[in-house]
């Protein structure tokens, strides 16, 4: 692990951290002004959730092959097309959404092309996410990645803290509602050129390159999706990944109808909400998980805990401005619990596999934080069915992890330390007989 023995200079951290800040305050940006464009143009809720799935898809199923494409060319190239194709989707998508809010074409054609702009961020956005997490995981010793993917994880934090509230100060008065989209386009120009210009082209290690080697335990080699080691983190990723996304995309419409106001009149509220959920994760993320040196085991446990308990407040929260208060609570306690989740399940897969393997877990694990997001249509429909529904699935799904962390063996072994292949698939291959999800 020769790669991994040199330390990351600062700056280079610090140009990564920035390319997943400005992704997440795009992503994030958008969704906080989402429910308010899409009740001013006249698109029904869950077709608003559902302007996220096309792309879901395509991010899944793209990110497997530009993790192995960053093995082949390097890291830093595949970040520039990812920054490219956030940029052009974020600037088609104000032009779509100028359209709408116009009466240029029907609400039925503005979001089948809000569908196919956004659709290129999954195609093509997903590049920069498996070669940020591999060029980081390359240049960080084990005993140090539970930190260091930590503070990764603390710039999605960061970025969700400062789009939501950079997006009303972007509405301005000739592109409306728009204008955030456009602004966040900017934004990952600058960011392009930073990354193309100040940033190392990391060779990647050549253990990487290699062909990869059969998983000891099998005849054969075995996708990363079938991989002992892996599944288990996989699994959990995937329902906490749902779970978050499901309640952020929720929470404008919750807010919107608890509040009686216009979608315009309740951005402010949407944004104040969304803000304390990203300062809580950043909580987590910054600052107790250094301060209490929390390894990935305890983060497996603690973060679908205290999500589940965060769940449950918001759906028991009652109407009016009373309601609200109660609502951001439990949003923020909600975030803190995936503060903690999101890098306990990201590091320990990270740690689970060699230096050899860090670009194709990190896709399969861009892949599960994106094809998530083709289930928020369905909480959407729930909610506007019975409210506090969605949130009450969530609570049940969390305790469902909370149990599986625990008895689950490979996730119950999760700790700082890399385990060696025949421990880790010996380990996971006792979970069926301890009654572990597969």
């Amino acid at each position: 692990m020769s790669s991994a023995a040199q330390a990351l200079p600062r700056r280079s951290f610090a140009i990564i951290f920035a390319v997943s800040a400005a992704t997440a305050m795009g992503n994030t940006g958008l969704i906080s002004v989402l429910p308010a464009i899409g009740r001013s143009i006249g698109i029904a809720d869950f077709m608003v959730s559902g302007i996220f799935s096309l792309s879901a898809l395509l991010w899944a199923f793209s990110s497997p092959y530009w993790a192995r494409a960053s093995d082949r060319y390097g890291r830093k190239p595949l970040m520039l097309v990812g920054l490219a194709g956030f940029m052009a989707s974020m600037a088609l998508c104000g032009v779509v959404v100028s359209a709408g809010l116009n009466h240029l074409a029907p609400p039925l054609v503005i979001f089948g092309l809000f569908l196919l702009a956004r659709a290129l961020f999954g195609l093509f956005g997903a590049a920069s996410n498996p070669a940020t997490q591999a060029y980081v995981a390359e240049r960080t010793p084990p005993e140090n990645r539970t930190q260091a993917m930590a503070s990764l994880a603390g710039a999605f934090g960061l970025g969700t803290v400062i789009g939501p509230f950079l997006a009303p100060l972007f509405v301005f008065p000739v592109v409306g509602l728009a204008g955030p989209l456009f602004s966040f386009s900017l934004i990952a120009l600058a960011m392009l050129f930073i990354v193309w210009r100040y940033l190392p082209d990391q060779k990647v290690p050549l253990e990487a390159q290699r062909p990869r080697r059969p998983i000891v335990g099998g005849p054969r080699e075995r996708g990363l999706w079938r991989d002992p080691r892996i599944t288990p983190f996989l699994v959990y990723g995937f329902i906490v990944a749902t779970c978050q996304t499901a309640q952020a995309q929720t929470l404008g419409f919750l807010i919107i109808d608890k509040l009686g106001k216009s979608p315009v009149q309740a951005q402010g509220y949407i944004a104040t909400a969304m803000m304390f959920g990203a300062v809580a994760g950043l909580l987590a993320q910054w600052g107790l998980i250094r301060m209490f040196e929390m390894t990935p085991r305890q983060l497996l446990r603690w973060g679908v805990g205290v999500a589940g308990l965060g769940n449950l407040i918001v759906a028991l929260a009652p109407g009016g401005d009373k309601g609200f208060y109660v609502l951001v609570a439990g949003y923020a306690v909600s975030s803190l619990g995936f503060g903690f989740a999101r890098p306990g399940f990201t590091a320990g897969s990270s740690i689970a596999v060699g230096i050899d393997e860090q670009a194709r877990v990190a896709g399969a694990i861009a892949a599960v934080n994106g094809i998530n997001v083709i289930f928020a249509p369905a909480f959407v429909f729930l909610y506007q069915h019975f409210g506090p529904l969605p949130f009450l699935v969530n609570t049940a799904l969390m305790a469902w992890m909370l149990v599986y962390a625990f008895r689950n063996t490979a996730l119950k072994n999760a700790d700082p330390k890399p385990a060696t292949r025949e421990a880790a698939t010996a380990a996971t291959i006792e979970k069926s007989d301890e009654g572990g999800v597969s």
